[in-house]
């Protein structure tokens, strides 16, 4: 008892240590008791969940172009539906998968994690007849916008070698172009899945917060994590949202009274594809309205405007009523996430604090809390990593923790600035990234820290928004534009389509009433 006094720099009087000992040493009994019970994680049984043929690509072909970080063919022998059925599906590699490893990017240092147990959104893609055919490279930590930082190798952009896939779902990304698969997995904190969705012409969701349980993947925190469908085709990411959506009584970010029927988001979209089938305006009575904030940034490439206003002039042709829209908050809102990230981001996500939470807490991976990285994880981190923990020491050093609090009631503020324009209107429109897929550092090709994230500047600054306020997000490609520095390359250009909350149908419907009459692939800007 003096001791532990000691340490906390307190005192007790003489006569009192006897009794909190004695009170002590009860808990400590009643802990020893509660550490010997069964941690309740979801280990699949493994004749109804078999996985084969896990292996580690020793070569780019294996790989992929690094785009694996494990392989193998994972499926149920007694799925509940048929809702993927045929479908081959990667899933991104900080999500838990029994009996495979976890890199989430990272330098496993002595060992890497190998969880036993799985993901609900891994569980359920098997239930709807999904084929799992392995997990896809991520970033270094899940913190970075490009694709040269996995520890597994540089992922280059299937539509120009050297250029990004974006990140950090990047492996997502390109398997998914490169039809390795049909769908993937992402994780968006900041724009995750619509990053190399953009990037790699696909479509991708972050669907409302608290839609899709995160149970059993590894985030940054609580506040701002969103796992999504990454696809090449609006219906397949209905499709797959449909597959792993809903509550699971285990993630306390998730409502509890979603109503199943609301959640049948392909049902509903082919109800409206068929419905408007032969008609020349078949979003007629819809109001979409165009972020002027959204385009009035300095890092707006003139090709990605051109291809984005095209893209939103057709959907006025299709029967929208298309209006301009200020919210000032746009230009604001990225300063209190990025506070946010400071405090709750390092602690939940760096370094494992997750108390408070009623969630599934994957501790056989966590093990003690540590108030500090070690060296060689801090080193281990990259550039985006690094970034998150230094200034995490750097406020609660100058400004305690009342920062991540300041943050939260100014988001939750800005939050209603959305809402208020979402209630005239069934989606706002703009950019997804405001430029096309940026040059990135080859293997072994050195950069300082200040290079590697100043390359990447103004990356999230429409992504990111909708992490902070949780309303759906769906990047749609809608042509190719040049590189800005080789006019020779082609790259994906993206519209971003944000509904209500809890609304993805919304953009489901606008996105493919665009999808249905256009190809993107022969679009050109």
């Amino acid at each position: 008892m003096k001791s532990l006094l000691s340490k906390a720099g307190l005192t007790l009087p003489d006569e009192e240590i006897s009794d909190w000992r004695t009170l002590l040493g009860g808990f400590e009994q009643s802990v020893q008791d509660l550490l010997a019970l069964d941690d309740d994680l979801p280990v699949p049984d493994t004749n109804v969940y078999p996985r084969t043929e896990i292996s580690i690509p020793k070569t780019a072909e294996e790989s992929d172009g690094n785009a694996w970080a494990t392989r193998c063919v994972a499926k149920s022998t007694n799925p509940t539906s048929s809702l993927l059925a045929g479908k081959r599906v990667a899933i991104k590699d900080n999500i838990a998968f029994a009996g495979m490893r976890c890199l989430n990017g990272m330098d496993p240092l002595d060992a890497p994690w190998v969880p036993t147990y799985d993901a609900t959104v891994a569980t359920r893609i098997m239930d709807a007849r999904g084929v799992i055919l392995g997990k896809s490279a991520c970033e270094a930590a899940c913190m970075q916008p490009s694709s040269d930082t996995s520890y597994t190798g540089v992922i280059h952009n299937p539509y120009g070698k050297g250029y990004s896939c974006g990140g950090s779902s990047s492996g997502s990304g390109r398997l998914v172009a490169t039809g390795s698969v049909d769908m993937a997995l992402g994780c968006d904190q900041g724009g995750s899945v619509r990053i190399p969705a953009a990037f790699c012409g696909l479509v991708g969701l972050k669907a409302t917060w608290g839609t899709v349980p995160y149970s059993g993947i590894l985030g940054l925190h609580a506040d701002i994590d969103h796992c999504g469908p990454m696809t090449k085709t609006v219906r397949d990411n209905a499709l797959m949202l449909q597959a792993i959506a809903g509550p699971d009584g285990m993630d306390d970010r998730q409502p509890t009274l979603i109503s199943p029927e609301a959640l049948k988001y392909s049902k509903h979209l082919d109800a409206f594809l068929t419905e408007t089938a032969t008609l020349a305006k078949p979003l007629d009575g819809f109001r979409i309205g165009v972020l002027k904030e959204g385009f009035a940034m300095p890092q707006l490439n003139a090709a990605i405007e051109r291809a984005v206003r095209s893209a939103i002039a057709d959907l006025a042709a299709f029967g929208a009523e298309v209006v301009e829209i200020s919210i000032p908050e746009h230009d604001k809102i990225l300063t209190p996430w990025t506070s946010i990230q400071a405090i709750a981001g390092t602690r939940d996500g760096l370094l494992g604090d997750q108390t408070g939470r009623k969630a599934l807490h994957m501790t056989d991976r966590s093990g003690p809390y540590q108030p500090t990285l070690s060296q060689d994880r801090f080193d281990a981190l990259g550039a985006g990593g690094k970034n998150l923990y230094l200034k995490y020491l750097y406020v609660v050093e100058k400004h305690s923790t009342l920062l991540q609090g300041k943050a939260a009631n100014v988001i939750r503020k800005q939050t209603r600035a959305y809402d208020a324009a979402l209630a005239g209107l069934d989606a706002i429109v703009m950019p997804t990234i405001p430029f096309p897929a940026s040059r990135i550092f080859g293997d072994g090709e050195s950069a300082g820290p200040l290079e590697r994230l100043l390359r990447v500047a103004g990356t999230i600054a429409n992504t990111a928004p909708f992490n902070a306020t949780g309303h759906p997000a769906l990047a749609l490609p809608v042509g190719f534009v040049p590189a800005p520095d080789d006019e020779k390359v082609k790259l994906p250009a993206s519209l971003q389509i944000v509904g209500k909350a809890f609304d993805e149908l919304a953009c489901f419907k606008i996105a493919a009433a665009w999808e249905r009459r256009n190809d993107w692939q022969e679009l050109n800007f």
